[in-house]
């Protein structure tokens, strides 16, 4: 259950368990700053019983005692983008109906009109929730797996984000899972640079290094310089990122003197484990940051629904453009546009196992839609297996370029391209063609201060790539659109190729 991790909390009472803004909590002040926060939650109440809490509050101990208190408490928990705009907040909080709201003081003035939107809602201010005495401390509730936990938002790439529910046994299984996995353990101290409403902070990060009884260093925005000093320091063991991250932290390392970048690298290779996640990792950036830093990345795959599924090793080989073997517990299968497996041929992902996530919140028909009638998840999400290692081609509504009869991997086109001296990075889609079905199209961003000939860079292509591969459409850009967690946002370079 997962406010199992409140319970075993209370077991590393006086071991530290966050660091922000230069302060320490230990694990004894966050359960009680917990149980205060769920006390008045409850009020006269003895259970929430599933009720919607959404919170929008600052990385750090307060977020962590915000959520424990909720679990706590009987309800569930919707944290909220701290960068989204009110129209976004809002949908979140009429799509779940929540009931309470929480804010950090600084976001009192967008959250509290939202409120008066929406009668019967109950809102606290951090602030007001720590000074409050309002009701003496109670008995907690008793809850049990099958309990609703949390509902995340997905991005919403095709339509309205959707809220994945998960339970508390889901919850569980994704964390006992990655504490086997990765060998979490009670020494192991990390860095959360992520956001706090996405599966890969909240669990993989936050709630994977506080189970185990580690601690967890919170940075309230990132800055590459900031995060290579605490990387360098012999206490922080674990860190885990996505691969835009890797890339800034990398373009910083590169603009040092030799010198310096080889005394980083000196106090890098001794850490125990660092990850890479939540979008595809280049393989020009796994092995780059092995050059700077002595560490093959350990890429995995997972998303909202399923947690994580698929892992390269923490032990053996971990295998540059792979994302390795499934998971303990997780079942994957691949299968092709027929449902039936396809014995080793490229196929659609589909998995099964008890971090799969329940369903999507008030949408029945969605959730049967996502599911096989033997109960496998479908992830729209299409890989191939080579020597037992699966390596992902690409979101299969967006990745998967289907064009004169081939079926082509962007993200393969975008790693040939990368490799270009000069180009900073890139992405690829395809756009609806007659005649072929989608046409081949790529976005590129130039290296600053460098110039490309675009005959040459197409000639050079053609030699590494089959024409029908190469893309027929090349825009130079400044940047990509991304989403908060670095993935390019890819239906947003549609327009950019339209008109031709």
């Amino acid at each position: 259950m997962c406010y199992e991790i409140y319970d075993r909390a209370v077991a590393f009472k006086s071991d530290l368990a966050i660091i922000s803004k230069k302060e320490t909590w230990h694990y004894d002040f966050i359960c009680r700053r917990a149980k205060h926060f769920a006390t008045l939650l409850l009020g006269q109440k003895d259970d929430l019983s599933e009720a919607r809490v959404a919170f929008m509050v600052n990385p750090g101990v307060d977020y962590v005692a915000v959520q424990w208190a909720i679990w706590i408490a009987g309800g569930i928990a919707v944290p909220l983008c701290l960068t989204n705009p009110p129209p976004s907040l809002q949908y979140v909080i009429d799509d779940t109906e929540a009931d309470f709201l929480i804010a950090s003081d600084e976001y009192q003035e967008i959250l509290q009109p939202l409120c008066h939107q929406k009668k019967g809602i109950c809102f606290f201010s951090i602030s007001d929730m720590m000074q409050s005495r309002m009701y003496p401390e109670k008995s907690l509730p008793a809850l049990n797996l099958s309990r609703k936990a949390m509902i995340l938002y997905t991005s919403g790439t095709t339509n309205l984000p959707k809220g994945v529910v998960t339970t508390h046994g889901n919850i569980k299984a994704q964390i006992e899972m990655l504490q086997k996995a990765w060998q979490w353990q009670s020494e192991d101290k990390t860095i959360c640079v992520l956001p706090l409403h996405h599966v890969h902070g909240i669990i993989n990060v936050v709630c994977c290094s506080l189970w185990a009884g580690g601690a967890c260093l919170f940075l309230p925005r990132f800055d590459p310089g900031e995060v290579i000093e605490l990387l360098e320091s012999k206490s922080i063991t674990v860190f885990m990122a996505v691969p835009t991250i890797y890339f800034k932290l990398i373009s910083y390392i590169e603009k040092l003197s030799f010198t310096r970048a080889m005394e980083i690298k000196g106090n890098l290779m001794h850490k125990r484990l660092m990850v890479s996640g939540s979008a595809a990792l280049p393989v020009s950036v796994m092995e780059k940051w092995h050059e700077l830093s002595g560490h093959w990345l350990l890429e995995r795959y997972g998303m909202t629904e399923i947690g994580m599924a698929i892992s390269n090793p923490y032990l053996g080989e971990r295998r540059p453009g792979f994302v390795g073997t499934p998971l303990p517990s997780v079942q994957v299968r691949l299968v092709n546009e027929d449902g039936k497996i396809n014995n080793g041929e490229p196929g659609e992902i589909q998995v099964k196992g008890p971090a799969v996530f329940q369903e999507y919140w008030k949408r029945k028909e969605a959730t049967m839609e996502s599911f096989t009638e033997d109960h496998w998840f479908k992830t729209g999400d299409t890989a191939a297996i080579e020597n037992g290692y699966y390596k992902i081609l690409g979101r299969t509504s967006i990745d998967i370029i289907k064009s004169g009869g081939y079926k082509i991997s962007a993200l393969e086109i975008e790693e040939v391209i990368r490799q270009y001296e000069g180009i900073d990075d890139c992405s690829v889609i395809g756009i609806p063609d007659v005649e072929w079905g989608e046409l081949v199209c790529a976005a590129i961003i130039v290296k600053e201060g460098k110039e490309i000939n675009a005959d040459l860079f197409q000639r050079w292509l053609l030699e590494r790539l089959p024409k029908y591969k190469s893309p027929r459409h090349i825009k130079w850009v400044d940047s990509l659109p991304r989403n908060a967690m670095g993935k390019v946002t890819k239906k947003e370079l549609v327009p950019l190729f339209k008109k031709e």
